[in-house]
């Protein structure tokens, strides 16, 4: 190591991250003739031209493993009334019910869209590539809305802060 650099372990590093707020999202699509999602913290936007956005699901995901092969998915933004549905879909082990009292509707490429979601982002996948211990997932959008009420104003998204969820409040 040079003199400049600074040893951390991962607990150090994930808590330092852990002062960055994200988003909240279930990634979903449809395989195997049922629903399939997680959750993701790691969804960004990449292109405006083409439209594409990314996101990063662990390697050896099991959920991840069944989604591949649809190559497509949707990207549904939570919003600060939907962290039952965060948690939900975060646990391991619990693929079979996770869409148990569920309400969705297909997106165009037939990937579920959960009701009330402060956004949803419909996309095809362009790439996977291997990025350490997560594969970073690139899409291009295909179709996308942001009006869960149908009223003009969309719900207020959820956000993830410091191992905590919470709303959001705009200043000024």
């Amino acid at each position: 190591m040079s003199e400049d650099s600074h040893e951390f372990d991962s607990a150090h590093f994930r808590t330092v991250m852990g002062h960055f707020p994200t988003g909240v999202t279930v990634v979903t699509a449809m395989a195997e003739d049922r629903p399939h999602g997680f959750t993701i913290g790691s969804f960004t936007s990449v292109s405006l031209d083409p439209p594409l956005v990314g996101f990063l699901p662990q390697v050896g995901s099991e959920t991840w493993t069944a989604m591949e092969g649809t190559r497509s998915f949707c990207v549904n933004v939570l919003s600060d009334q939907q962290s039952d549905l965060c948690w939900k879909f975060a646990k391991s082990g619990t693929e079979a019910s996770r869409f148990d009292s569920v309400n969705w509707h297909p997106a165009p490429t037939g990937s579920p869209v959960l009701d009330r979601a402060v956004a949803w982002i419909d996309c095809t996948i362009e790439e996977v590539h291997m990025m350490g211990d997560h594969l970073f997932v690139l899409g291009r959008v295909v179709a996308l809305d942001a009006d869960a009420n149908h009223d003009g104003e969309p719900p207020l998204p959820l956000v993830f802060y410091r191992g905590a969820l919470g709303g959001f409040s705009a200043e000024g």
